[in-house]
């Protein structure tokens, strides 16, 4: 049976909102809803709308899938998904850059 854990979406919300280094502020605006009220989604107190939830998806580059549902490969995954919706919010230069950042990296490191 599938539950709805309200404390894990929070916190996969609140990981993926970090990651992205979007303040509640600007997810509360985002989503028309007020700061304490993302904070209080974060923390699993309180459930939220399908309307609600398809915003913060859209804000946080998230599936409804991945916002609800734990993933079998989380803690590896995750780090890949973070990277990649961190990309996605850059121009294509940047994304460029962060490129060649990273070949210097790999390469600075072997």
């Amino acid at each position: 049976m599938i539950v709805y854990d309200k404390k894990r979406v929070g916190k996969r919300i609140r990981k993926q909102r970090d990651a992205l280094e979007i303040s509640r502020e600007q997810m509360a605006e985002h989503i028309r809803r007020v700061p304490r009220f993302c904070g209080d989604i974060e923390r699993g107190k309180v459930g939220m709308s399908i309307e609600t939830m398809l915003s913060i998806c859209n804000l946080l580059k998230l599936s409804p899938n991945d916002l609800l549902m734990d993933s079998e490969a989380d803690s590896t995954s995750n780090e890949t998904e973070l990277i990649m919706a961190a990309l996605h919010n850059c121009t294509e230069k940047q994304r460029k850059d962060a490129l060649a950042l990273l070949k210097l990296f790999l390469n600075a490191i072997k």
